[in-house]
């Protein structure tokens, strides 16, 4: 078996440096769409350089990697064919806003491995902390068709129940044709995103988007919809993702508004709502 849960489960976890800058930011930002209008003075916080702020999603590639996924394909214990890979889900918690340039140390491990009969599920967790302190955890749910049935831990089975009623806020974002292709450039490569060849070996039509682009889209819209525009207010955000998008479709974001939570439901227009991003909560303060 490829996966080997007991040798991955006892590596020792694996540090690094990372950094950003500026222009890492603004590229992340307009990876997932900011941007449009290019004069909207609440759009000039993600683009310009002078009222720059970090929306919390940017945690998922600052350091120009894809956490959680592509490193945790290289944890000891774990060989597998990248086409049989997608990302499952995401969470990430924020200890304190991110700063619009830096350099921390993060460190990953896998935290669980579970055996979901056709498919294993890798869980990796990485911890990242500047010399003030913590900034972020995140945490990444990697599914591997064809992976499962060793007899292991099917991991949790509980799931958070719909958002009851309608929603309170309901708004559209259009992918652009080329969204995959601008938000790759953050860091992740996997060419299930920009490769028709490879995405045919993978069981799709064409290349689709990066879950994490999506998951980026969504969070803006939350902030942007709901939070004021302060990005200090995301406290945590996690998500599953529950099928694809494919570049060039409109993403329709429902949000359910509590007292410290916002409950959020994606689905992809053009497919009559199929759904894109389920069980989303944005938890603020």
């Amino acid at each position: 078996m490829p996966i080997d849960a007991a040798k991955a489960l006892a590596a020792e976890p694996r540090s690094g440096e990372i950094g950003w800058e500026r222009r890492d930011v603004q590229l992340y930002h307009l990876g997932i769409g900011a941007g449009r209008p290019a004069t909207d003075p609440d759009e000039l916080r993600y683009t310009l350089e002078t009222r720059l702020h970090v929306l919390p999603s940017f945690a998922t590639v600052a350091g120009a990697g894809s956490p959680g996924v592509i490193s945790g394909l290289s944890m000891p214990g774990v060989d597998v064919d990248l086409a049989k890979v997608l990302h499952g889900g995401q969470s990430l918690t924020l200890h304190r806003p991110i700063p619009v340039a830096g350099t921390a140390t993060a460190t990953g491990r896998i935290a669980a491995v579970y055996d979901k009969g056709k498919a294993a599920v890798l869980v990796m967790r990485t911890e990242v902390a500047d010399a003030d302190g913590p900034l972020w955890t995140n945490g990444a749910q990697i599914f591997v068709r064809g992976e499962g049935g060793w007899g292991g831990d099917r991991g949790p089975a509980t799931r958070p129940a719909p958002p009851a009623g309608e929603p309170d806020r309901t708004v559209e974002r259009p992918i652009r044709e080329d969204q995959a292709l601008l938000y790759r450039l953050s860091g992740d490569y996997n060419p299930l995103h920009a490769d028709p060849e490879f995405a045919k070996l993978a069981g799709f039509d064409r290349p689709i988007l990066h879950g994490l682009c999506t998951y980026g889209m969504t969070l803006k819209a939350v902030v942007d919809t709901l939070l004021g525009g302060d990005v200090s207010r995301v406290r945590s955000y996690g998500t599953r993702f529950a099928g694809v998008v494919y570049p060039g479709e409109t993403l329709r974001i429902r949000m359910w508004q509590g007292d410290s939570q916002v409950r959020v439901a994606v689905g992809a227009v053009e497919r009559d709502d199929a759904p894109v991003l389920a069980d989303t909560v944005v938890e603020h303060s």
